[in-house]
């Protein structure tokens, strides 16, 4: 539907402008979703593979901790010696103006955190399993994070899209018709009124001549 405007020569270079650049911003759009979409897919098939290797890991981590648990009784007390792991930092890249997170982990070397006596070696395979479970789920969070956060802007990308493309650009396309038909009827009728006039004088021009005429043949008459 046309925008109501003043069908003029300025609304119609205006709105040709502003066509102009809807179209523009329509093509931007496309684009960035497609990155943005590519950047998704390849965030996607990591994030399977992890979470397949993060699986395997802790049927063999839950596996060991059973089997330790089976040689050495629960062993509770355990987990409370762990030391608290604060070696991860939280920083940002941006995509096409999208923020995803970046996970640094400060990886440091792997220190027994319970004693000899009580343990064996089915309790060191279970530590050393959870060890690169917890690594392999810090990978994996800021994977899913990130694709978290591009399906969120692809979306919003695909709306503001299809709002230029459905919306914006044929109402615009509309009103730019709209006004150069009502300026071309304008031109159409000033032509004609402009060729009515001209034969008015035409007509006129050729009265007076012929009354000159009969007057200059009635003044011979008359001598």
């Amino acid at each position: 539907m046309a925008q109501q405007v003043f069908p003029t020569k300025g609304n119609l270079i205006a709105t040709k402008k502003t066509l102009a650049l809807s179209t523009m911003g329509y093509d931007l759009m496309d684009k960035k979703r497609n990155i943005l979409i590519r950047e998704m897919m390849g965030l996607v098939d990591q994030a399977q593979k992890l979470r397949n290797e993060v699986d395997e890991i802790f049927d063999q981590a839950y596996a060991a901790l059973r089997n330790a648990n089976i040689t050495l009784g629960m062993i509770n007390e355990i987990a409370e010696s762990v030391p608290l792991d604060d070696g991860i930092t939280i920083g940002y890249r941006s995509v096409m103006g999208v923020d995803i997170p970046i996970i640094k982990y400060e990886k440091k070397p792997v220190v027994l955190s319970y004693g000899l006596y009580d343990s064996n070696s089915q309790l060191d395979y279970a530590f050393m399993c959870f060890q690169r479970v917890k690594e392999i789920s810090i990978t994996l969070s800021e994977i899913e994070n990130a694709a978290a956060g591009l399906s969120d802007a692809i979306v919003k990308t695909q709306r503001r899209a299809n709002a230029l493309k459905n919306v914006v650009i044929p109402n615009l396309e509309s009103t730019v018709k709209f006004i150069s038909d009502s300026l071309d009827e304008k031109d159409r009728e000033e032509f004609s009124r402009l060729k009515v006039i001209k034969a008015q004088k035409t007509a006129k021009a050729k009265r007076l001549a012929a009354a000159q005429a009969e007057a200059a043949k009635a003044e011979a008459v008359g001598e």
